[in-house]
C-alpha cells in the first residue's frame, strides 16, 4: 500500500473589502499568506503546498515563499459569494486532468488565521488519519460565552438562539449552566478528496471537531493590529515559521 498523499491548499482571493490586499498585507515583516505557506512546509505529513488564487500578484508572492501555484482560479469562482466547495472542486478537477490523480487528503489552511503551531496542524492530520469513518475534520475553539446565551432580533424583539423563545430570563443563568459551544476558526481543516468527489460537498455529516486555543481571524484592520500586538508580545510562532 502506497504512502498517503496529503497536500495543503491555501485559498487566497485577490478581492478583499475589509482589508485591501489582505492576503499579501505585511504582518510583522512577512505577507499574511506566507504564514500559512510556512506552516504547511514545516508539517511532517504535507508533501506539497498549493495556493489557489485568481490574482497574479498573490501568485507571485506565494511562489517567493516556496508554494506551488499550478493554476489561476477562474474569476467566477473567486467572487464574494463563491464557496469553499467551489475552489476545492476546481483544484481536484485540475489534479485529475493534469496529474491523473487526486491527493487522498487536502489540508485546508486559511491565510486569515496565520498564527499556527505546526505541531497542532500535524496532530489534527494524525487525528483524521486514525478515524477512517470521519467525513472531514474542522478546527474550532470554545466560545467565551455559550451560543445558547445569544439572541436573534425578530420584528425588533429579542429571542434566544437556542430555544427561539422570547422569554429571556432563562438566558441570564450562569454560563456554566449551558453547554459549551465552539466556533470554527480556520486553524486547520482536513478534507477527504474521495468524500468531496462522491458527495459534492466538503465536510459532510461526521466531521471530527479538533479543539485549538482561541485564535484571531483577520477580517478587519483592527484584527490585523491585534495580531501585530500578539506577535510583538510572543515571537515563538514567527520564529518557528521563519527563523
Amino acid at each position: 500500500m502506497g504512502r498517503t498523499d496529503i497536500i495543503s491548499i491555501i485559498p487566497a482571493r485577490g478581492g478583499s473589502k475589509g482589508v485591501p490586499k489582505k492576503n499579501i498585507k505585511v504582518l510583522h515583516g512577512f505577507p499574511l499568506i506566507a504564514y500559512s505557506i510556512k506552516a504547511s512546509q514545516h508539517s511532517r505529513f504535507i508533501s506539497r503546498t498549493i495556493v489557489s488564487t485568481d490574482s497574479a500578484e498573490i501568485a507571485s508572492v506565494a511562489k517567493q515563499y516556496g508554494a506551488e501555484v499550478p493554476f489561476l482560479r477562474p474569476a467566477e469562482l473567486s467572487g464574494d459569494k463563491s464557496t469553499d466547495y467551489d475552489f476545492v472542486a476546481h483544484a481536484l478537477d485540475w489534479f485529475q486532468k493534469n496529474e491523473g490523480k487526486v491527493p487522498d487528503y487536502l489540508v485546508h489552511l486559511r491565510p486569515t488565521t496565520p498564527l499556527r503551531d505546526v505541531k497542532v496542524v500535524d496532530a489534527a492530520i494524525e487525528a483524521i488519519l486514525a478515524s477512517s469513518d470521519s467525513t472531514a475534520l474542522r478546527s474550532a475553539h470554545e466560545m467565551p460565552e455559550s451560543a445558547y446565551k445569544c439572541f436573534e432580533i425578530q420584528n425588533g424583539v429579542l429571542k434566544t438562539v437556542g430555544t427561539g423563545s422570547y422569554e429571556l430570563d432563562a438566558a441570564n443563568q450562569a454560563r456554566q449552566q449551558f453547554p459549551k459551544t465552539y466556533q470554527a476558526n480556520g486553524y486547520v481543516d482536513v478534507l477527504k478528496s474521495s468524500f468531496v468527489l462522491q458527495h459534492h460537498r466538503i465536510h459532510g455529516n461526521k466531521v471530527l471537531g479538533y479543539v485549538t486555543n482561541r485564535v484571531v481571524e483577520v477580517d478587519s484592520l483592527e484584527e490585523f493590529h491585534l495580531l501585530e500586538y500578539q506577535i510583538a508580545r510572543d515571537k515563538k510562532i514567527i520564529n518557528e515559521l521563519f527563523g
